[in-house]
């Protein structure tokens, strides 16, 4: 995963910048492709919320997973809205960077939202996280965790 954000600078809730070097090294990365206009990400971004909340910071040791959020909102503020209003204390790519438009081509999004699960080196996973989630809750992760060949003591 580290080589999809390789050279670029991502942020926490806070607004500060992370290296995605060390953010997301050896875990199975969300990229969630989302914005706050739309009405079916309204709908999953609290399922997202608490699913992320479960792994991470309440299982011991955290389950090694992030997200990384992809704003296809039509405004800088109106993405920084959307993130502190509704979104976990998870990662973004900033609204600036162009990049969206390049991941967006490369996982073929073409509606929102849309929850992609990949390996460290950007390998898909599964491009249907967020049924999966609604479906199966916390066992999807254990089969992510699967495909992506990172060990970790993980109890599902």
């Amino acid at each position: 995963m580290v080589e999809v954000f390789a050279g670029r600078t991502l942020l926490n809730k806070d607004g500060d910048f992370v290296d995605p070097e060390e953010a997301l090294r050896n875990k199975v990365v969300g990229i969630y492709f989302s914005a706050g206009w739309c009405p079916p990400c309204r709908d999953f971004t609290p399922i997202l919320c608490d699913f992320y909340t479960e792994l991470v910071e309440e299982s011991e040791p955290p389950a090694q997973f992030e997200i990384v959020f992809v704003s296809s909102d039509k405004t800088s503020d109106d993405m920084v809205e959307y993130y502190h209003d509704m979104h976990g204390d998870w990662l973004a790519l900033p609204w600036t960077d162009d990049y969206k438009n390049e991941l967006k081509q490369r996982y073929k999004i073409t509606a929102v939202p849309k929850l992609v699960i990949v390996k460290e080196d950007g390998e898909v996973i599964t491009d249907k996280g967020r049924k999966q989630i609604r479906d199966r809750g916390l066992a999807s992760f254990r089969t992510w965790l699967d495909a992506a060949e990172i060990f970790q003591n993980f109890k599902a």
